[in-house]
């Protein structure tokens, strides 16, 4: 089986749809078989790499709300996380572009590192707060995973795997993709949003079951009504 996953870096609610797709698989029978592939996906392409810019100023100046109103929505998100075990510092995240940080992703993936880069970046920016826009950090961080860190600054100084990102992206418009986390089972079935642990099982378990796929992209229909949380370029919401 094969899972797809177009997330962003400084998406909350991709990684929490992250651990609750791990915490699923740890469930599932035949996890040893589920090839897991992130995919680029930027909710802001135009992002700058400004260091040091407050996530709850950030936060209510893109939505045009109080900013006590946008600490609120933060903490909430904090709490949602704290849950999955996940520690979200929003007092020293940094609001950055996460444009290079998909590009040194697409080479971990290459190296078989593809998911450990995926929540080194996630937990750098989330947890400890780290400018993950910032070349000497990628390169740090790409070496704590075991990547050669030579081949990361070459990487960094030109323009390599940009064609990768961009065309995650082009994938992602092509097959309808409006917000992140998105999720693909064998290209058949779409999950969209940091759905809970119980519909990744159930999806899971289905796709498995199903021995023969169908050409066009379904959109999986838990049975249980759940909200569901995703970000696009304007912020994250639940429906």
């Amino acid at each position: 089986m094969k899972i797809e996953v177009w997330s962003d870096f400084v998406c909350p609610f991709c990684y929490m749809g992250k651990q609750r797709l791990e915490n699923a698989l740890e469930k599932f029978t035949h996890n040893n078989d589920v090839i897991l592939q992130y995919k680029s996906y930027e909710l802001n392409p135009a992002e700058d790499t400004v260091p040091g810019r407050n996530i709850h100023d950030y936060l209510a100046e893109s939505k045009g709300i109080p900013r006590d109103q946008a600490k609120s929505m933060n903490e909430n998100v904090g709490r949602q996380a704290a849950e999955l075990g996940l520690i979200f510092n929003f007092e020293s995240m940094q609001p950055t572009n996460t444009f290079d940080a998909h590009r040194v992703a697409q080479y971990a993936g290459e190296q078989g590192k593809g998911r450990e880069m995926t929540e080194r970046l996630l937990k750098a920016y989330f947890t400890e707060g780290r400018l993950i826009s910032d070349h000497a950090t990628l390169i740090e961080l790409a070496e704590e995973t075991g990547l050669d860190p030579d081949a990361v600054t070459t990487l960094l100084k030109v323009d390599d795997y940009a064609i990768h990102v961009r065309g995650d992206e082009e994938q992602a418009r092509q097959i309808g993709v409006q917000g992140v986390p998105f999720f693909v089972f064998n290209e058949k079935y779409a999950v969209s949003g940091a759905q809970p642990e119980e519909v990744f099982v159930e999806v899971l378990e289905q796709v498995w079951e199903e021995e023969n796929s169908q050409p066009d992209l379904e959109v999986f229909k838990p049975k249980k009504k759940a909200k569901t949380t995703y970000c696009t370029d304007e912020g994250c919401e639940t429906i």
